[in-house]
């Protein structure tokens, strides 16, 4: 019963990848009007994800299913305890308007269990941490250079508008996909190849089967929203932007390394704006919010799947009280910081005669 039960989170959590953040990656090549159907544009990315699942998953399915804590301990209840820790993680966070990454998400519950237990494996776990920042800076920097000799071209009048470029934005957001699946869909069904309870050529299958479906029948809004009511970017831009994502996702996961598609994306979308703007984007709150939600996306499903250890398998209360108590602090700080920044803004404002 338990085995069904895990297998059915984790499909639910498969399918919400898909309409997340794989249906995403058709967004600048939908936004641009390189795919007018939005069906067919998700119908690409649902194959892009199986075929980049299927012919490159298995790296990243081990890291998640063995990589970070050791596969002997991994029951069908802690399977249980990691995907509910990632999907509750992701599911208040879609009512709160934050966008959190999957694997940082996902790794983040397998650390908590590990913290648990205390059997993680800490090389691995920040070789792993490193690249969430060394890959998006990455981005940041081929993105500067790349939009720099871009913005010179067109002011040169170098790159009118041509049927090429509508197909190569075309392929861009479809290996942007591919890379998705190659990355994503480990999150979902890497937790079952470590219980044993699939093997991986079953996992990256039906995971990739399920993110694709995700992306297909719930995906619609997300593609709308990325594409059409954010920064529309010209197709040029949106074969850099897509082309980038996927070559540095794409080359992680060869290496088994589960890293934000997200952070990525939005790290090359300020380096472009950089190189048109110039560093007055860097007072945008995007910045803000790409650095709160490299923070708080491990560390909350982190202190889920902990609690979850502690209190259903270990019946440990203390751990729960202590935790929370932690947790209404750090709150209480936060919203005090705040009031105290206001008090601040409002002596400033009346001193100033506004």
């Amino acid at each position: 019963m338990l085995e069904y039960i895990a297998i059915a989170i984790a499909l639910f959590f498969a399918a919400n990848i898909g309409a997340s953040g794989a249906a995403a990656s058709m967004g600048v090549a939908y936004g641009s009007g390189a795919i007018k159907n939005a069906k067919f544009a998700l119908l690409l990315c649902g194959i892009g994800v199986i075929a980049g699942a299927v012919l490159g998953g298995g790296e990243v399915v081990k890291t998640i299913s063995g990589g970070i804590i050791p596969e002997s301990i991994i029951t069908v209840k802690l399977v249980i305890i990691i995907l509910l820790a990632a999907t509750s993680t992701l599911f208040i966070a879609n009512l709160m308007g934050i966008p959190l990454s999957t694997s940082e998400v996902t790794v983040g519950s397998i650390v908590g269990v590990g913290v648990a237990y205390q059997v993680l494996y800490i090389e691995k776990l920040l070789y792993i941490m490193a690249f969430w920042f060394i890959v998006p800076i990455i981005a940041f920097l081929l993105l500067l250079i790349g939009g720099k000799i871009l913005y010179h071209f067109q002011q040169k009048g170098y790159l009118k508008d041509r049927p090429l470029f509508t197909f190569l934005l075309i392929i861009a957001g479809f290996f942007e996909a591919f890379s998705a699946g190659m990355n994503n869909v480990a999150n979902a069904v890497g937790p079952l190849v470590g219980a044993n309870m699939m093997t991986i050529t079953e996992g990256v299958w039906i995971g990739g089967v399920f993110v694709a479906v995700g992306a297909l029948f719930l995906g619609r809004r997300v593609l709308e929203t990325n594409g059409k009511k954010i920064t529309r970017y010209e197709k040029t831009e949106g074969i850099l932007i897509s082309s980038t994502g996927a070559l540095l996702v794409g080359i992680s996961s060869i290496f088994g390394l589960p890293v934000p598609l997200t952070q990525v994306t939005s790290s090359g979308i300020i380096g472009l704006g950089v190189a048109k703007n110039g560093a007055k984007v860097f007072d945008k709150n995007i910045v803000k919010k790409i650095l709160r939600i490299w923070i708080v996306s491990p560390l909350f499903s982190l202190a889920i799947s902990y609690m979850l250890v502690k209190v259903f398998i270990e019946s440990d209360y203390y751990s729960m009280i202590v935790l929370v108590s932690v947790a209404i602090a750090i709150m209480g700080a936060f919203s005090l910081m705040q009031i105290v920044r206001e008090e601040e803004q409002t002596f400033n404002d009346e001193g100033s005669g506004i």
